[in-house]
């Protein structure tokens, strides 16, 4: 056997790209902690829409004296299908198991096994990408669908709910449902950028929750820097009833500002992982 041939029987042939995502797959599967904590968050989502929902049921007379026809003209019963209170928690939390994938590998230390099974980072990250977007984009269709169908099925009670056909009910759980994947690709960034649990979790927080607050639609600036948050995008997304009071957007802005943040969200995961050591 001449040098060249050996040189060629003992190269390994690179790992394809679904065999990183499977492997990606089997990582995330076998923490128990991580669907511990997609479990408890859905329940938490849907405690509060479904609490909301009995609550006006049970508080009809006093809560909605122009009848069924007045609650649903009003679009009532779209804003109790995904409250804000719901949607908080789940951004909050999605955030969090979002950055786990990554943050977890650099705190136990097995992501230099990883880097050196597999020198290709992007095509580790990109892997990582797409099991998480995957299976948050699942957790958020099954977690919205059945937050609507819950609650509607309450008002439907009273008369007062909707179904999925009625105008504005699709975009709202569409929009509802995406924000766990933008939430847990923003997580996956921030953690591949700070690469620690502590930190990655507070800038989460000050990315979904805080800078949202902090901009106001007072001036033409601040009203374009609050519409461009993922939060006041949704709160345009499912706004039935839209009256802004200085600065209005559309709905395919709000729908540009989902794109740009899960673009950007990967763009950074994977550069960041590539550029820096380990």
């Amino acid at each position: 056997m001449t040098a060249t041939a050996a040189h060629t029987h003992l190269v390994e042939p690179r790992p394809r790209f679904g065999d990183l995502v499977a492997a990606e797959w089997i990582k995330l599967r076998s923490l128990r902690s991580t669907w511990f904590g997609y479990g408890a968050t859905a329940l938490a989502v849907l405690a509060f829409n479904v609490g909301t929902a009995y609550d006006t049921y049970r508080n009809w007379s006093q809560q909605n004296p122009e009848g069924p026809e007045g609650f649903v003209r009003a679009g009532l019963p779209l804003d109790e299908a995904f409250t804000v209170n719901a949607v908080t928690v789940m951004m909050l939390a999605l955030g969090a198991l979002g950055a786990l994938p990554i943050v977890g590998e650099y705190a136990t230390g097995t992501i230099r096994t990883t880097l050196a099974a597999v020198p290709a980072r992007r095509s580790v990250m990109a892997a990582k990408v797409v099991v998480v977007t995957a299976v948050t984009a699942v957790f958020g269709a099954l977690v919205a669908g059945v937050s609507f169908a819950a609650t509607q099925a309450i008002l439907d009670q009273r008369d007062a709910g909707v179904s999925l056909g009625d105008p504005g009910a699709l975009r709202v759980v569409v929009a509802s449902a995406l924000l766990a994947p933008l939430c847990a690709l923003v997580g996956l960034a921030l953690g591949t950028v700070l690469r620690q649990t502590a930190a990655t979790m507070i800038a989460s927080v000050l990315v979904i929750l805080v800078l949202p607050m902090v901009f106001t639609d007072g001036r033409h600036w601040s009203a374009v820097a609050s519409h461009s948050t993922l939060y006041q995008a949704w709160r345009r997304l499912v706004a039935v009833d839209y009256h802004p009071l200085h600065y209005p957007w559309t709905v395919a802005g709000a729908w540009t500002v989902y794109a740009v943040w899960a673009v950007a969200a990967v763009v950074i995961a994977v550069a960041a992982v590539h550029r820096r050591d380990q």
